[in-house]
């Protein structure tokens, strides 16, 4: 049986979220696109390992716009567009296209969320939505290498949870990931997302380097809400710098930050770093309060989580 070869160079385009005065949608240009291999642990390899094309010319083409720009040493580029002068992009889902010569062209979703939605929910992922076991070094090096978005556990309960804060909305919130997952993996967080029936997302994947070991979430959640100016809710976990990022964010944007709510998943002896957040072990009970604070709605919530689920279950 012949060796998997890489193919030719491709645009990789993430998936974004944006208001209808504006957009940024971002990615990168890699020199080989790294084809799936035969078990989870080379495909993860040929993920990480798949290198930049610096100093390339791309093309954005979205919502009728047209933005260019030049890849940066990595291979990453970000454009802003804008609709056309006394004009608004339509609210809803759209598809983008990115185009480097040479290479394959990238396609990815975006959604523009409308003014009048009652928040827009921006969320971590590793230990959040899925099982990574960040505290836990051997089991962390488990899901990022030999797990993928076949094989990963999600969080029971926490897609269910995000259904409910979207169901029976007059307009719909939109939904960001704002993760220290690398964007070379964002076809598997697609995937993984896709598989266990979460809402569309925005993806804003870290970009690996000297440069994002520290503060990488703090830059992308201001750029968000400076773009999307509806209110925010804010959903994380206890295992790294979560509550801390997000104490951070809300001192900053006040008001706008409707909730907070912090998946226990370790290092919560300090109840001092969840103040005036909602700290639970059980989606159920974030939910329940999310309904309580009128976020999500309690039909949907009693229907995913029946009557006393989660009761009892934060901290």
């Amino acid at each position: 049986m012949g060796t998997a070869v890489d193919a030719g160079p491709k645009v990789l385009l993430l998936p974004a979220i944006g208001a209808p005065s504006g957009l940024t949608v971002g990615g990168r240009v890699l020199k080989a696109a790294p084809k799936d291999g035969h078990s989870s642990f080379t495909r993860n390899l040929r993920r990480l390992g798949a290198s930049g094309w610096p100093e390339v010319a791309v093309e954005v083409r979205c919502l009728g716009g047209v933005a260019r720009t030049t890849t940066n040493a990595e291979g990453g580029f970000e454009v802003q567009l804008t609709p056309a002068a006394g004009q608004q992009f339509p609210v809803g889902r759209a598809d983008c296209e990115a185009r480097a010569a040479k290479a394959e062209p990238g396609l990815a979703p975006v959604e523009i969320v409308a003014p009048q939605a009652p928040f827009v929910v921006l969320s971590d992922f590793d230990d959040t939505l899925a099982i990574t076991n960040v505290v836990d070094g051997p089991k962390l090096v488990e899901a990022a290498l030999l797990q993928d978005e076949n094989s990963q556990p999600v969080v029971p309960g926490m897609a269910d949870f995000y259904r409910c804060l979207r169901a029976d909305k007059p307009a719909t919130p939109g939904f960001a990931l704002v993760s220290g997952s690398p964007l070379q993996y964002t076809t598997r967080v697609a995937r993984f997302l896709g598989k266990h029936g979460f809402p569309f997302f925005g993806l804003y994947l870290r970009d690996l380097g000297p440069d994002t070991l520290r503060g990488y979430k703090q830059p992308v959640l201001r750029a968000l809400l400076r773009q999307v100016p509806n209110d925010v809710v804010l959903v994380g976990d206890s295992g790294e710098h979560d509550p801390e990022v997000y104490a951070q964010i809300r001192s900053e944007a006040g008001p706008r930050i409707k909730a907070i709510y912090i998946r226990n998943a370790g290092r919560a002896a300090d109840v001092s770093r969840f103040k005036d957040m909602v700290l639970f072990d059980d989606p159920a009970f974030a939910a329940r309060d999310a309904a309580g604070r009128g976020l999500a709605s309690p039909d949907c919530v009693a229907q995913a989580f029946g009557a006393d689920a989660g009761v009892g279950l934060s901290r």
